[in-house]
């Protein structure tokens, strides 16, 4: 996954997750968990162009929630299904994730845990 590359390229030890509220309502989402390149199927982005035009996105399908997000400001406050998406990309990323924002709104945040802490 590329946000996995990101994260070790650079040295991220905590992501910051936005917007969570606008998966509100949905049946399922969908995440992109690996690629297919002329029919295989790979972990990594491939670095050359020509293999970039080629791959195709592999997807993994999560159930959604129906419950509201927006407004949260604790983890206790978020749909069990929501939890288990946060975790899931923390999983597919290999990193925390340290905010999470649950509308537009500054104070709709959760910091999960101080990034700038080991």
């Amino acid at each position: 996954m590329l946000v996995r590359r990101a994260v070790r390229v650079g040295g991220v030890n905590g992501l910051a997750l936005t917007k969570l509220d606008v998966l509100d309502g949905l049946d399922e989402i969908s995440i992109c968990v690996g690629y297919e390149l002329d029919g295989k199927k790979i972990t990594s982005f491939p670095s050359a162009p020509g293999a970039q035009q080629r791959i195709r996105p592999v997807f993994e399908t999560m159930e959604g929630w129906k419950d509201s997000t927006r407004g949260a400001r604790s983890w206790a406050e978020l749909p069990v299904q929501a939890i288990k998406y946060v975790r899931r990309i923390e999983e597919l990323v290999e990193a925390p994730v340290t905010l999470l924002s649950t509308s537009p709104e500054r104070d709709d945040t959760i910091l999960m845990r101080d990034p700038f802490e080991d």
